[in-house]
Formats: C-alpha cells, sequence, structure tokens
C-alpha cells in the first residue's frame, strides 16, 4: 500500500515562528515535481513536538489539498498519549489523507501490551496505520513480536523502520505480512535487498529526484542504478544526521535554494563547522545552485 519513495517533510516557518503555509505549498510542488511517490507531513522531521495542535491539523490539510490525490500523503498524527493521537487521527479523517504515521509513544515507554492497545486504538478509527519504531528518539522499541500481533489488525499495514538495524527487516517480514519502508535513508538500499518496500526520507527534503530513482531502481531490481545512487548520495544520507533532525536538513534546504532555515526552540541554527561540512557534501553531490 506504501511502496515506494516517501519524503518526511520539514515544516517551513517564518522569522516570526509562525508557519509559512505559502513555501509549505511549493515544497509539496518541488516533491512531486522530484518523483516523490508520498509525502508524510508533521513528522519528527516536521517538528511535530513544537506545533500546537491547531498548527499541526493546519500542516496536514495544506498538504493534503496542495497534493490534490497526485501523491500519498500519510499523516504524522502520533503523540505519546493515547487521547492526543486519537483526536489528532480523527481531525485529519475527512482530509483525504492515505494514512496515519503512529510513533512509538515516547518518554513514558509503554510495554508491549500497551503498545498494542494504544495502536489498535488508533486504527480502530479506519485510517490505514504506518507504525513509527524509532527507539532513539522514544526509548521504547516495538519489539518483532508486538508489530507481528499488532499486524494482524486489517488497519496496520506497514512499520517505519528507523532503529538503525537491516537485520530487523528480516525478522520482521519473517514474522509476519506487513510492509516495510526504511526510516534511515543510509539503509534503504540494504533495506529492500531483504524485503523493505521503500523509504520514508529525509534526505529528499532536498534531493527527491535522487531518493526516487534510487528507491525505483531497487524495487524493478535494477541493483547497479540503485547502488550507484546510493555511493553518490551516501554522504548527504548520513550528514543530514550530523546534528538532531531537522536541523541539519533544513539548512540544506536554505543551501539549495528552497527558502530560509527557521527552527522553533529548542531547535536552534546548525554549527558553523557543520554548515561547511554540509555545504560541501551537497556540492559533491551536485545539489547546489
Amino acid at each position: 500500500m506504501f511502496a515506494g519513495a516517501y519524503t518526511a517533510l520539514i515544516t517551513p516557518f517564518r522569522p516570526d515562528g509562525a508557519v509559512d503555509y505559502d513555501r509549505l505549498r511549493a515544497l509539496v510542488e518541488f516533491q512531486i515535481a522530484g518523483g516523490i511517490d508520498g509525502l508524510v507531513p508533521v513528522g519528527t522531521t516536521g517538528e511535530s513536538p513544537t506545533l500546537d495542535m491547531a498548527e499541526h491539523v493546519e500542516v496536514v490539510r495544506v498538504v493534503a489539498e496542495t497534493a490534490a490525490g497526485r501523491v500519498k500523503v500519510v499523516a504524522g498524527t502520533g503523540a505519546n498519549s493515547t487521547a492526543e493521537a486519537l483526536e489528532l487521527t480523527e481531525k485529519v479523517l475527512d482530509m483525504g489523507v492515505d494514512g496515519t504515521l503512529q510513533v512509538t509513544p515516547y518518554y513514558n515507554k509503554p510495554t508491549p501490551a500497551g503498545l498494542i492497545r494504544h495502536f489498535i486504538a488508533v486504527a480502530d478509527l479506519g485510517l490505514p496505520v504506518v507504525l513509527y519504531n524509532v527507539p532513539g528518539r522514544t526509548s521504547c522499541e516495538i519489539a518483532v513480536a508486538t508489530i507481528a500481533e499488532l499486524a494482524k489488525h486489517p488497519k496496520i499495514v506497514c512499520v517505519k523502520e528507523a532503529g538503525g538495524s537491516v537485520d530487523r527487516v528480516s525478522r520482521i517480514k519473517a514474522a509476519c505480512d506487513i510492509e516495510v519502508l526504511s526510516g534511515d535513508d543510509g539503509l534503504t538500499l540494504p533495506m529492500m535487498a531483504v524485503g523493505a518496500a521503500g523509504v520514508i526520507s529525509v534526505a529528499s527534503n532536498v534531493a527527491p529526484q535522487a531518493v526516487a530513482g534510487l528507491v525505483h531502481a531497487a524495487a524493478a531490481g535494477r541493483w547497479d542504478e540503485a547502488r550507484r545512487l546510493h555511493f553518490k548520495y551516501y554522504g548527504l544520507f548520513t550528514d543530514v544526521f550530523i546534528e538532531t533532525n531537522p536541523i541539519p536538513i533544513k539548512a540544506a534546504a536554505e543551501m539549495v535554494g528552497l527558502g530560509p532555515a527557521h527552527y522553533r526552540l529548542p531547535l536552534c541554527d546548525l554549527a558553523p563547522a557543520n554548515k561547511d561540512k554540509l555545504r560541501a557534501t551537497l556540492e559533491k553531490c551536485g545539489l547546489l545552485k
């Protein structure tokens, strides 16, 4: 259902900190023109922790409205409170989105039983659910056995695997019938080699054609082409995480001409030395104008 190259979309801000909806629409058009298969607004890369609920819902609405069915939209509506995740998801049900990305509840570290109840409560609302395993952010891994149990629900159809382990993809695919998307740009190719269906990418914010090309080549079995793109852009895939995401990718977006990099505290500007390193990587990849 969600195979392909998806962009974990950044949320652009104005200098005063307000969401820049005009630039958000332009970013959606840039992604679609670049051949991306889908968009994931208001995930970690979209700075979801610092958007209030009204902004969160409006970003999803604007992305879905602008995309207008040309690509799939998976709305980031997760939270560490089940009640909040349900409220956010309910608010996007009539926006024409294709699914919801549900992060593992963070900080409160639920048990496997709690995770199952949490994700099923969201899935029962009716939108297809992409589970989001990112223990580096949440301090709570979704065990493979838990994913296998959740996959029995007809609306839990995919997992974004961002735990840094290719082995997890093999274990998940062996345990149940569920799609897996890489959550780490640098692991997209090896994960697809063992059965992942694509990626939810950070790097594609600035390189949609490259990421889409890599994923589409791998999916078609054109492994030499996929490897060529992997190695050409591998420096970018790693350097967009040189500091906490999305600090580097917003800096990269500014460098390639997609608009100024503004953040909401506690996130702040990329360190000068890292900015120089990122700029050199973008130049090497041929992405600087």
